[in-house]
């Protein structure tokens, strides 16, 4: 017998003698569960505690894996057929002559997103509205041209007045040459952005030489030295250096000039012509700013034959070519009119976008070009190719006058009298009345637009008109 303080070796737990499942298989002794009091009621979770299946010396067999189902996806529930919407067409459902009647708004970019997205996949299926959205793209490019990189010439102005407006420079600048600084810095901006190469690209000059059109190949670099030989005659007169030195003629003809300078090199010029033609403006806006407004009425020797100008007066050479001195305040409109032209033939020539003056600087050449119209009118009359006078007008009094109208920025009314440089322009005496854009009637002015092709409105004497016209474009020279 045991004692009742030893354990009993037969009860299962113990490590003498096996289990009663041992002794008896099939027989299993039933488990006791915790007291729900003392495991459920914790609110803890049951543990499991696996039945014994062998003696504890026997070893234990691994227990063959659990084979497990696989997932199963919750099916998606089932709509009804009638709540399914119908999937698109392409084309957004949109038949092909709606989608053709949507091209003209594609092109402009007027089509709403969905619209656009139904346009452009049927375009991929549509060769015969695709060639008609080509067609209309190409028209809306036409009609909506590129825009100039540049700044707008005006920007300039604007800028400079508003910083002279509040604080006002010690020496300021005289307003007839404001138009010259301005196109001056533009031209030398459009300088910085060509290259090297470009510099050799050939431009065409052209002017009026009588009643006949001429022109003279050169390069951009060729340009800019016609333009530093000429603005010399300005630099000259107010006792600047000429840039022609001792090679320059006794005689200030701009034409003869611009040929000297061009043949005195060996070689045809290049860009290194840009630093002494843009040194040179700067020193005549400088020299003409510390000069003041007073010397406006300094006159310049500058003009050649068959041109001349309002309050200019006339000469003879050794040559017996006709000279005229202008005042300095003309002439330096004149040079800014010229730079301008000059500067668009070089932006042709590059392929450049070039914008025309601000419309007060415009103003400005036009005012000029209107007033050397009766003296070159007069000239061209001692030449045979006017018109003789019809009647004889006192200086100063009113005669047979024609109306220049021009239109646009810049623009404005002239009369011109017909009979005599001398005398004064009236509306009672007006008997022809032209009428034409601004840029227009200064391209006319430059040679670069024939008299008969001028866009003009014309009512009146038409011998005048003619007249006028021709003379408008001798004031065009090289």
């Amino acid at each position: 017998m045991n004692r009742p303080d030893q354990p009993d070796p037969y009860d299962g737990e113990g490590h003498g003698r096996g289990s009663d499942d041992d002794r008896h298989p099939g027989h299993r002794t039933p488990r006791i569960p915790a007291p729900r009091s003392s495991v459920e009621d914790s609110g803890l979770p049951l543990p499991e505690v696996p039945a014994a299946t062998g003696s504890p010396h026997s070893p234990v067999e691994p227990e063959p894996p659990v084979e497990t189902e696989p997932k199963v996806e919750p099916e998606a529930p089932v709509v009804p057929e009638a709540l399914v919407e119908p999937e698109a067409p392409v084309g957004h459902g949109l038949d092909h002559d709606v989608l053709k009647s949507l091209l003209g708004a594609w092109a402009l970019s007027a089509c709403s997103a969905p619209e656009a997205i139904a346009v452009e996949e049927h375009l991929g299926t549509c060769g015969p509205c695709a060639e008609e959205a080509l067609r209309l793209r190409d028209a809306v490019g036409l009609l909506h041209p590129e825009e100039s990189l540049d700044l707008d010439p005006r920007l300039r102005t604007r800028v400079l007045e508003s910083c002279l407006g509040r604080r006002p420079p010690r020496i300021p600048l005289p307003e007839w040459a404001a138009p010259y600084d301005a196109e001056t810095a533009r031209l030398d901006a459009l300088l910085q952005d060509i290259g090297d190469a470009e510099w050799h690209a050939p431009v065409r000059l052209r002017w009026f030489e009588g009643d006949v059109p001429v022109s003279r190949k050169t390069t951009v670099a060729g340009v800019i030295a016609h333009l530093l030989a000429v603005d010399g005659l300005v630099g000259a007169a107010l006792g600047l250096t000429d840039p022609l030195g001792p090679e320059a003629p006794p005689v200030p003809h701009p034409t003869r000039r611009t040929e000297t300078f061009w043949s005195a090199s060996r070689f045809p010029p290049t860009r290194a012509v840009r630093e002494p033609w843009r040194d040179q403006t700067h020193e005549l806006i400088r020299t003409v700013s510390f000069a003041g407004g007073g010397s406006g009425r300094l006159a310049v020797e500058y003009g050649v034959a068959g041109t001349a100008t309002a309050g200019g007066a006339d000469a003879v050479d050794d040559e017996g070519g006709r000279t005229f001195a202008m005042p300095l305040r003309d002439s330096m409109v004149e040079r800014a009119f010229e730079c301008w032209i000059h500067a668009e033939d070089i932006a042709e020539a590059v392929d450049y976008p070039y914008e025309p003056p601000s419309p007060r600087h415009l103003h400005h050449m036009i005012d000029l070009a209107a007033r050397m119209l009766p003296a070159t009118l007069a000239e061209r009359r001692r030449a045979g190719r006017a018109a003789p006078s019809r009647e004889l007008v006192v200086a100063g009094a009113p005669g047979r006058s024609l109306r220049l109208e021009v239109e646009g920025v810049g623009g404005g009314e002239w009369f011109i009298p017909l009979d005599s440089p001398g005398a004064s322009g009236s509306a009672e005496c007006e008997v022809a009345h032209i009428a034409l854009d601004g840029v227009e009637f200064c391209r006319l002015a430059a040679g670069h637009v024939a008299p008969e092709e001028a866009a003009a409105g014309q009512v009146g004497d038409r011998e005048a008109i003619r007249d006028v016209l021709f003379a408008a474009a001798s004031l065009s020279r090289l």
